[in-house]
């Protein structure tokens, strides 16, 4: 069955995008809840304007989004960590660490689209991507460096 999405449908499309899926997912499912149209031949020449309408307000999206990943792509972020034997840090800086400190600088960024695939444990200088429209992504610049403290002889034990 061919239908057009009105909406993006994860590992299924995005919006605008002809698909073919399984009737009964098709019928019962994507077309029950309005998340698609189903591609005959009486409604083809209104699905065709309304792609031509969501290429248009797709393409807007896109470029109203490209300030903000320019934006993101001047940002550095500096997270100082205590630090153990050959620069492991205590504790780690997750993608949630990284959300609070752009919050802070005023960028209302979703935990789940900073792409981080574990969090950074090592001292030095990251480049985190950040999923800002749909294939666009921007990338921040995170520096982890040593905490500067008063050190205290220890005793090894």
């Amino acid at each position: 069955m061919k239908v057009i999405l009105k909406q993006d449908v994860e590992n299924v499309g995005r919006k605008g995008d002809l698909v073919n899926v399984a009737p009964g997912y098709g019928r019962n499912y994507l077309i029950l809840r309005k998340l698609a149209i189903e591609i005959t031949a009486s409604n083809m020449k209104m699905i065709e304007i309304e792609r031509q309408a969501l290429k248009k307000k797709v393409e807007q999206e896109r470029m109203s989004y490209r300030e903000l990943i320019e934006k993101l792509n001047q940002v550095t972020l500096s997270f100082s960590r205590r630090t153990g034997e050959k620069d492991h840090i205590f504790g780690s800086v997750s993608a949630s660490d990284i959300k609070d400190a752009l919050d802070k600088i005023g960028f209302d960024i979703d935990k789940k689209k900073i792409v981080l695939d574990e969090p950074l444990k090592r001292l030095g200088n990251y480049s985190v991507p950040v999923k800002v429209y749909h294939d666009d992504k921007a990338e921040v610049k995170v520096a982890v460096v040593k905490e500067e403290e008063e050190e205290s002889p220890a005793a090894d034990k």
